[in-house]
Formats: structure tokens, C-alpha cells, sequence
């Protein structure tokens, strides 16, 4: 079935409002079912559940233009693959490094790494060919994640430090994916005016 045939006009801040509300959603359902932990602790099956949780509310925001059930394959595969080459399952593990030095460097390399498997398969499986810019996603995956991990990463291990909880990380993650959800959701919408 082509949906892209079908138009759709978004308002860059609406959008990334509802794209960072669905993410956000998702993000929090799945810690219902993904235990967060440090990086060599999460294994293939938390990555698919995980996955699975963020993509049900962004297919659903996508449906008009992006057929689910491509959208949802897609994320559960990337995720998978990041899973077996033991990188860490971006969003949901915690750097085991305390030197926030070598956490931004891993971050922006995890980040990158994770970014373009993301980005790959997501636009070769999902993104329909008519959007004549698709093929920009893989790089807006790859700068999100490399910009967000660092970050959160910081964020998380301060909190950790100055308050001696493990739930100073779980905040640095959902600032994770809050920039994420930032930068894919503005750049979303210009992919797809591009229709």
C-alpha cells in the first residue's frame, strides 16, 4: 500500500510538539518493560521492546505518510543490530565511565554509530522514494545522536554525583531523548513538505 501519494501539511512547531510528545510517551512506556542499566547489561530482546515502544506513537503520528508497519520494522531492526554489536542500546543503558571526558567522547561515538544504523534503516525500509530528500534523515539521525548522548550522559552523571541516586541517569536518558525527538522532529518536517 503507497501512502506517500497522500499530503499532509505540518507546522514545524506542531509537529515536533507531537513528535516529542510521542517519543517522550514511548520512551516511558518502555521503562516499563526495559530495566535501564550500564552498557554491557542489555541484550537484543530489551532492544527490540524498547524499540517497539518508541515507534508505536511515531507510526501513529506518521501514518498519513509513512506506512507503520515499515516505520515500526525498521526501528525494532536498527535497535536489534546495535544490540548485537554490543555498542549499548542507545536510550536505554548508561555509560559504565565515570570521566565525563571519555563519556562525551563514547557518547558522540555511540551516538554516531547508532545514529546511522537508525537513520539506514529507516530510510531504506521506511521512507517511502518520494520524498526526493529522504536520504537526509540518515544524516539528521546520526547529528541527533551524536549531539543528544553527550549530553544526556553529562547531565546524568551530574545528577548521579551530586545526589548519590542511579535515577540521575534515567534523567540524563529522557534528556537524551528529548533532544532527539528536538532535532528529528523539526528536521521531519521538512522532509516531509518535500512531498
Amino acid at each position: 500500500m503507497q501512502l506517500s501519494s497522500v499530503r499532509v501539511k505540518y507546522t514545524t512547531i506542531d509537529f515536533t510538539c507531537q513528535w516529542i510528545f510521542a517519543t517522550l510517551l514511548g520512551f516511558g512506556c518502555s521503562l516499563l518493560m526495559v530495566e535501564i542499566s550500564e552498557q554491557p547489561d542489555m541484550g537484543i530482546l530489551e532492544a527490540a521492546m524498547g524499540s517497539l515502544a518508541i515507534a508505536l506513537p511515531q507510526s501513529y503520528l506518521l501514518r498519513k505518510t509513512i506506512t507503520p508497519v515499515k516505520w515500526i520494522l525498521s526501528t525494532i531492526l536498527s535497535w536489534v543490530i546495535i544490540a548485537g554489536i554490543d555498542i549499548g542500546v542507545l536510550g536505554w543503558t548508561v555509560a559504565s565511565v565515570n570521566f565525563l571526558p571519555v563519556r562525551i567522547l563514547g557518547g558522540i561515538i555511540t551516538g554516531g554509530i547508532g545514529g546511522l544504523l537508525i537513520g539506514i534503516s529507516q530510510w531504506w525500509l521506511a521512507i517511502p522514494p518520494s520524498f526526493s530528500s529522504g536520504w537526509k534523515w540518515v544524516f539528521v539521525t546520526i547529528i541527533s545522536w551524536m549531539v543528544a548522548i553527550p549530553i544526556g550522559s553529562s547531565i546524568g552523571l551530574f545528577l548521579r554525583h551530586i545526589t548519590n541516586l542511579f535515577f540521575g541517569e534515567i534523567v540524563g536518558l529522557a534528556i537524551t531523548w528529548l533532544l532527539v525527538a528536538l532535532l528529528t522532529g523539526v528536521a521531519a518536517t521538512r522532509i516531509i513538505k518535500d512531498l
